[in-house]
């Protein structure tokens, strides 16, 4: 049998410190009101007694669970094959991290699951959401709602008029429109003159608005020349083989992503078609373990993915530390859009 060492107890540290129980408390949950020498006096003890808040009486103080839900609606199949969704986890882990903040991973395989997601966000459990890849008849922001949790969405949300619009939803994305209608531009700069689009999953807007900003520049392209994806390497494989089914003479591809991009790539090379010299192609993300490892390596417009990811989780801690001082007024613009840029390499 072996002793275990009691915990320190928040009483230890106000006694190393010589404060009262509730300045420690004070200082140990993060209030106002402790003149900086007590604080440092606290901190100093906290950090030689080796004491750790419980994180339930924390709670009851603060109202916060220092959790955040990280809501992804897509099965875990297309969440671990995609890179996009690795890096904007990255950045969202290394935001709490850096907050003293947990993520805990919400995926959905289908309609069973956006309830279960809705009642575990109404149940408590953690003090906002995080949601991207939505699809336009997805449940999950009305049962996002309906639960009160603060949220902010990566994309720009696309559902229409409804309950849902009640309030504007703050939400970070990137200039799909404009990154597309850069990429459609090069490939025109270039000579190139049936100018394909490979579209992403239609009903997500990031795809919408890529294919907008392709019909920026070409106009009244054949509409053959435009063909739907859904945002994977089978989605690009399929859209390029019925492209030069109908369109053989096409000499030009601006896929969705770097992914329909690279099986976009596959396809050509298996018909004997060389890329750029009879096939320039460009995608969309510069996803370095894709857009570098393709053959030839492939042009692409940059989406900064990681720091969506982490300022998505900036904008929700602000409104979290917002709501724990009980501060009014508005909170600023409700949509963030970062700028994309072409970067060039070889297919195009």
């Amino acid at each position: 049998m072996t002793e275990t060492a009691s915990r320190p107890t928040l009483e230890a540290v106000a006694a190393r410190a010589g404060v009262s129980r509730a300045t420690a408390s004070r200082v140990v949950n993060g209030g106002d009101g402790v003149r900086e020498p007590l604080v440092e006096r606290v901190r100093r003890a906290v950090e030689e007694l080796g004491y750790v808040p419980n994180q339930a009486a924390r709670s009851l103080v603060t109202r916060r669970h220092d959790a955040v839900a990280v809501v992804i609606a897509e099965p875990e199949t297309r969440v671990f094959a995609d890179p996009f969704f690795g890096l904007q986890l990255r950045g969202i882990s290394k935001e709490l991290t850096a907050h003293d903040s947990q993520l805990v991973l919400l995926l959905t395989e289908g309609r069973d699951d956006h309830a279960r997601v809705g009642r575990y966000l109404a149940g408590g459990h953690v003090d906002g959401a995080l949601v991207f890849s939505l699809h336009l008849d997805d449940p999950l922001p009305g049962l996002i709602h309906g639960a009160g949790v603060p949220t902010v969405f990566g994309g720009r949300p696309g559902w229409g008029d409804g309950p849902r619009d009640t309030a504007s939803p703050v939400y970070v994305d990137s200039d799909n429109r404009g990154g597309a209608r850069a990429a459609v531009r090069h490939l025109v700069a270039l000579g190139r003159t049936r100018v394909a689009h490979i579209t992403g999953a239609l009903d997500q807007t990031s795809a919408v608005d890529r294919l907008d900003g392709f019909r920026d520049v070409m106009g009244d392209a054949d509409p053959r020349l435009v063909v739907e994806g859904d945002f994977t390497p089978a989605g690009g494989e399929r859209a390029m083989r019925e492209l030069l089914e109908h369109c053989p003479d096409v000499d030009a591809v601006f896929a969705a992503n770097d992914l329909s991009a690279a099986g976009a790539l596959r396809v050509l090379r298996e018909r004997g078609r060389r890329v750029p010299d009879d096939v320039a192609v460009i995608g969309f993300d510069d996803m370095l373990p894709v857009a570098e490892q393709t053959d030839p390596p492939l042009t692409t417009v940059r989406q900064d993915i990681e720091e969506m990811g982490r300022l998505m989780a900036r904008l929700l801690l602000r409104d979290l530390d917002r709501r724990t001082a009980k501060e009014t007024g508005a909170h600023g613009a409700s949509g963030v859009v970062l700028p994309t840029t072409l970067v060039r390499r070889a297919s195009a």
